[in-house]
C-alpha cells in the first residue's frame, strides 16, 4: 500500500511537472542579444511567454546579476533587471526559469564583444549630402522575396499603394551609383517588418523592432548593407519610429500593462497639432490630444510615459546601433512622443555613442518651433532636447514657392532670404538639415513645373547655403511626383530597378538627354562641394535680394565661395561693389560648374533663370 501511495504521488508529481512543461514557454526576449563593455551596464529584459510570470528566474553568469524582478499585469510576460559589470566577458549564459527547484524552461542569451572601428557610428556633419530613398521603391535586387509566408500583403506592381518588392540587395547593387552621383549618405525609410494588411510598403507602422521586414531580407542582409557601403565611403542612417507602431504587433490583444498605448473610449487621432508642445499658452486638452491620439488607425500610440516602453525604445535604437554600426538616425514624428522620453533617450544614445547625429521629422512652418527641439537651444521653458540636428522644413515651404513666383518686396528668391535671417532663433543653423522635398510632398521637380533652369537653382542653392542637404531619390533624373494624386506618386519605382524595366535610369544610357543633363550638373556639383570646405563649414554672409537676385559668401579661412541666383526670366548684369566687404582681397574667380575664369569681379552676367558659383581668388 505504501509503495502504490509513492508510486502515485510520483506519478501526480510528474504529471504536474508535464503539465508545468507544457504550459509554460518563452516565445521571445528582447533585446534578441546584447554587448559586454556597454558605459550603461545595465540591461532590461522584456521575458514573453504563456505563464511565464508563474516561474522565477534565476541567471549565474560571472559579472551579470540579476537585479529585479518586474511583474506586470499581464501574466504572461516578465521584465528582467540586468546588471553587466565591466569585467563581463563575451559569451552565453542560461536564463532558468524555475517553478520550486524544478526548471520548466530554459532560454540561452548571448552577450557579445563589441565591435571597434573608425568606421562605425561615425555621425554626419555639413561635409555630408543625404540620399533619402524608399526601400521598396528603389530597386528589385532579389524578386524571390517579393511575397514571403506570413506576410499579408503581397506583391503588385500596378498598385501605387501596394508592395513593389524593392530590398536591400537592390540597394546594395546600386551602391556605386550612389557613390558616383556624389551622395554621402543614405537614409532608408523603415526596414523593419510592417505585417499590415495594405499599405505596409512605407514601414512606418512597424510590427516587429527587432527584425527586418522580410520582403526586404534579414537583418544580417541590413548589416552587410552597411559594411559594404562603409567600404565605399558612405554612411547609413536608420530611420526609426517611436510614436507609435503597427496593431499587428507580436504583442496585440496582450499588452504587458494596460497603459502600454495611450488608450482611449474610442479611436482618437492625434489633433497633428505639434506646436501645442512648445506653445506656453497650450491647453492641456490640445497637449494630450497632440500626443496621446493615435497617428492612425494602424498606427497604435505607444505610451512613453511608461517607465517599461520607454527602456524597450531605448535598448532597440542601441541594439541596432551597434548591430549593425549605423552612423545615424532619422525619428520619425518628433514631437509626438512625449518629449522628456525623447530628452532622455537622446542622453542615453549620445552616452554610449558621443559623435552620433539623430535628425528629428520636425515639421513646422515657422523657424522658432523647429528651434525648440534643437540642443542647447534657450526655451524659456527650460527644456533641453539634446537632439542634434532637425529638419529644417520651413526653409524647404520657402524654396517650394520662391521659384514659381514673381519677386517683390516678400515673394521670390526673398523667401530665401527672409528664412535664413531668422537663423538667430537656433542653437546652431549649420545643424538643420536642409532638403527641397522628401516622401510625403510634392517632388520639387513638379513643383517648378518642369522647369530645368529652375531645378538647377534649387540645386545649387541647396548645396551652397548652410546646414545638411538631403535629397530625394530620383530628384537627379527629374521623377515628378504630386500629394494630390495619392503618396503613391510620390514614390514611383526608380526606372531600371526593376527586371524587365524598358529604361534603366542607373546608366546613361537609360536617360534622357534632360535627365543626362540634370544628373551632370548635380553629379558635378556634388563632387566639387565634397572638398570644398568653405561651402560644408563656412561662415554665410548674404544680401537682401534686389532685382531678384540672390547674393551670398561662404567662408571658410582663406577659402571663399561667392553664389549669385538669378530668377529673372531675362540675364541680368550685377554691379559687385556692393559686395566689396566680401571681396576684399580677391581679384578674380572661377566658375565651378564650368570652369570659366574670371579676371575681374566688378559685374558678372548672369544668364536667365540661372544659378552662378564662384570660387574666389587673390
Amino acid at each position: 500500500m505504501k509503495i502504490k501511495t509513492l508510486l502515485l504521488a510520483f506519478l501526480l508529481l510528474l504529471g504536474s511537472t508535464f503539465s508545468y512543461a507544457q504550459k509554460i514557454s518563452v516565445k521571445r526576449v528582447d533585446p534578441p542579444s546584447w554587448w559586454t563593455g556597454m558605459h550603461d551596464h545595465n540591461l532590461q529584459l522584456l521575458v514573453y511567454g504563456p505563464h511565464i510570470s508563474e516561474t522565477s528566474p534565476v541567471i549565474n553568469y560571472p559579472g551579470v546579476q540579476l537585479e529585479q524582478i518586474i511583474h506586470v499585469k499581464s501574466p504572461d510576460y516578465l521584465f528582467l533587471d540586468l546588471v553587466i559589470s565591466a569585467a563581463t566577458q563575451p559569451g552565453t549564459f542560461t536564463i532558468h526559469f524555475k517553478k520550486g527547484k524544478r526548471d520548466v524552461v530554459k532560454y540561452t542569451y548571448t552577450l557579445n564583444k563589441r565591435e571597434k572601428s573608425p568606421k562605425l557610428h561615425q555621425g554626419f556633419d555639413n561635409s555630408d549630402v543625404i540620399y533619402l530613398l524608399m526601400p521598396d521603391r528603389f530597386a528589385n535586387g532579389d524578386t524571390t522575396n517579393d511575397n514571403m509566408p506570413g506576410m499579408l500583403e503581397k506583391a503588385n506592381v500596378k498598385n501605387p499603394n501596394g508592395r513593389h518588392g524593392g530590398d536591400i540587395k537592390g540597394i546594395e547593387e546600386h551602391l556605386g551609383y550612389l557613390k558616383n552621383l556624389g551622395v554621402t549618405t543614405i537614409w532608408s525609410t523603415p526596414l523593419m517588418e510592417d505585417n499590415l494588411p495594405t499599405y505596409s510598403y512605407h514601414g512606418y507602422a512597424q510590427t516587429d523592432y527587432y527584425k527586418v521586414d522580410p520582403r526586404f531580407g534579414t537583418n544580417r542582409d541590413y548589416r552587410n548593407l552597411v559594411q559594404e557601403a562603409h567600404k565605399k565611403g558612405l554612411k547609413v542612417i536608420q530611420d526609426m519610429v517611436f510614436n507609435h507602431c503597427g496593431t499587428n504587433y507580436f504583442w496585440k490583444g496582450d499588452l504587458p500593462t494596460p497603459d502600454w498605448y495611450n488608450q482611449w473610449p474610442k479611436f482618437t487621432r492625434s489633433n497633428y497639432h505639434g506646436g501645442v508642445v512648445s506653445d506656453p499658452h497650450a491647453s492641456q486638452y490640445d497637449y494630450h490630444h497632440m500626443v496621446a491620439g493615435w497617428f492612425d488607425t494602424s498606427m497604435a500610440d505607444l505610451n512613453q510615459d511608461n517607465p517599461l516602453v520607454a527602456n524597450y525604445l531605448i535598448q532597440n535604437s542601441i541594439w541596432w546601433i551597434e548591430y549593425a554600426g549605423l552612423d545615424g538616425i532619422r525619428q520619425d514624428t518628433y514631437p509626438y512622443s512625449y518629449k522628456d522620453f525623447m530628452a532622455k533617450w537622446m542622453q542615453r544614445i549620445l552616452q554610449e555613442y558621443p559623435h552620433f547625429n539623430v535628425v528629428g521629422e520636425t515639421w513646422f512652418s515657422y523657424p522658432a518651433t523647429v528651434a525648440y527641439w534643437l540642443e542647447n537651444n534657450h526655451n524659456a521653458d527650460g527644456y533641453h532636447s539634446h537632439l542634434t540636428n532637425v529638419f529644417d522644413f520651413p526653409l524647404m515651404i520657402a524654396i517650394n514657392k520662391a521659384f514659381n513666383e514673381k519677386e517683390g518686396w516678400d515673394t521670390g528668391l526673398a523667401r530665401l532670404y527672409e528664412v535664413i535671417s531668422q537663423d538667430f532663433v537656433y542653437s546652431d543653423p549649420m545643424k538643420l538639415g536642409i532638403f527641397a522635398g522628401n516622401h510625403d510632398s510634392n517632388r520639387i521637380f513638379s513643383t517648378l513645373h518642369e522647369n530645368l533652369k529652375k531645378w538647377k537653382m534649387v540645386m545649387a542653392f541647396l548645396m551652397t547655403t548652410r546646414g545638411i542637404p538631403e535629397i530625394y531619390y530620383g530628384t537627379e533624373i527629374l521623377m515628378t511626383g504630386e500629394k494630390f494624386k495619392g503618396d503613391g506618386n510620390l514614390r514611383k519605382d526608380f526606372p531600371g530597378g526593376w527586371p524587365g524595366d524598358k529604361l534603366n535610369a542607373f546608366t546613361p544610357q537609360g536617360r534622357t538627354a534632360e535627365q543626362n543633363d540634370a544628373f551632370n550638373f548635380l553629379r558635378t556639383l556634388l563632387n566639387w562641394r565634397k572638398s570644398n570646405k568653405a561651402v560644408q563649414y563656412g561662415k554665410l554672409t548674404h544680401y537682401i535680394v534686389e532685382n531678384g537676385v540672390y547674393v551670398y559668401f561662404r567662408a571658410y579661412k582663406d577659402k571663399k565661395v561667392m553664389v549669385l541666383l538669378n530668377n529673372n526670366d531675362k540675364s541680368v548684369t550685377v554691379n559687385l561693389t556692393r559686395f566689396a566687404e566680401d571681396l576684399k582681397g580677391f581679384t578674380k574667380g572661377k566658375t565651378v560648374m564650368t570652369g570659366k575664369v574670371l579676371s575681374q569681379l566688378n559685374s558678372l552676367i548672369l544668364a536667365a533663370k540661372s544659378p552662378m558659383i564662384v570660387e574666389l581668388e587673390k
